[in-house]
């Protein structure tokens, strides 16, 4: 093996938009991210559906329709 290629392995603050800070180690010593486990939806439990033209409330009328006519079976 070649010595001295590998870089630096240090402490490293990562810094959420939502302001969520925590340290880990990575090569980089100080880390951006968008999203983390305090405000990620599938951590939080706060999962938000965004509707594109009107797609959900398209599948809740069909789910609706496919429950009535099971139910009248």
């Amino acid at each position: 093996m070649k010595t001295d290629i590998h870089p630096e392995y240090v402490e490293s603050q990562v810094t959420c938009s939502c302001g969520n800070q925590f340290t880990t180690r990575s090569t980089l010593p100080q880390i951006k991210v968008e999203i983390c486990n305090v405000c990620h939806p599938f951590y939080t439990g706060r999962q938000k559906l965004v509707d594109t033209g009107g797609r959900v409330e398209r599948f809740q009328r069909k789910l609706a329709r496919r429950k009535k006519a099971a139910d009248a079976r």
